[in-house]
């Protein structure tokens, strides 16, 4: 389903975007503990890491696959917001020296950068448990076992066997030739993980799904984790650090395993456009419900296309 379809089936795609983008930006603010409350350095950390800057795709993933489950806005906000402070924490530990150690994310300094190594540390960590007490502060699902559940997926999709394993599996993969079915692995980890979980986690908050059409939704989620991937891997390769909003070619650099140095551009590009088809095809059976859905698939491709 193009971008073209899901604007006349949902009162323009563009516009929505940009609603749940600004509604995502409140949300995370108000949610943030204030600069002026003590400890007020860490506390400034954590909004610089999170506000103002990034493009909220995990964001839109929740509140669109929740608008196809027919869950209550306020409810996808909080959802929204846990998963963004996860991703956030995840890029300001990712930014350290000890990691990929740069010093460019979203067009600012790291946090490490414009703070120091030890308030990155602790804001990282600080964004991490926030993102849990989000979860459980309010009701974001019908049922107590519901809830449970979902904070039970966004740990998984966080920890030993989701990002923070697919990060390990990176790092221990600088200088090496990865078959291709070792970095999916990886970025099925590292990258999937999460925005699987953003699309799971909008769907468990609304009305019940039936069995099938989860199962729709979760190989849609896991396509489009892996899209996402493909095409950061193109955009480190074409796009320079100004349209990135962070160093281009690093991972080349760094000698990193990328689709693109595995595949080379073109067929790396050609993976992309199979991926966002077969994104399509899996979102098929649930109709006109799920255009949101296929324009973010969409979305995520032109960004470089």
């Amino acid at each position: 389903m193009s971008i073209a379809i899901a604007e006349s089936a949902h009162g323009g795609f563009t516009d929505w975007m940009g609603h749940i983008q600004q509604r995502t930006e409140t949300a995370l603010a108000a949610l943030l503990p204030d600069a002026s409350i003590s400890p007020q350095r860490l506390h400034s950390a954590m909004r610089y890491a999170v506000l103002g800057g990034g493009k909220r795709v995990r964001a839109l993933l929740v509140h669109a696959a929740g608008e196809l489950a027919g869950a209550a806005p306020v409810r996808l906000d909080r959802l929204a917001c846990a998963v963004e402070f996860i991703h956030a924490y995840s890029l300001v530990h990712d930014d350290m020296p000890c990691m990929d150690d740069d010093v460019l994310r979203r067009g600012k300094p790291t946090v490490h950068v414009e703070y120091d190594e030890a308030t990155a540390l602790l804001a990282g960590d600080a964004l991490q448990t926030l993102a849990f007490q989000v979860l459980a502060d309010a009701q974001v699902a019908d049922s107590p076992a519901g809830q449970l559940a979902m904070v039970g997926l966004l740990a998984s999709a966080s920890g030993s066997r989701g990002m923070a394993g697919g990060q390990a599996i990176d790092l221990e993969s600088v200088g090496k030739q990865l078959s291709r079915e070792e970095l999916e692995f990886m970025h099925v980890h590292k990258t999937g993980a999460l925005i699987r979980a953003s699309v799971l986690l909008g769907a468990r908050a609304g009305d019940p799904i039936a069995d099938e059409d989860l199962r729709h939704l979760d190989h849609y989620a896991k396509l489009v984790g892996l899209l996402f991937q493909v095409v950061d891997d193109i955009l480190d390769t074409v796009a320079d650090t100004a349209t990135l909003g962070k160093t281009a070619g690093k991972d080349a650099d760094n000698d990193k395993p990328t689709y693109v140095s595995l595949l080379g551009l073109q067929d790396a590009r050609r993976l992309a456009r199979e991926m966002l088809a077969d994104a399509h095809a899996a979102l098929a059976p649930l109709g006109p419900r799920a255009a949101r859905l296929g324009a973010l698939a969409d979305y995520i491709v032109h960004r470089t296309f």
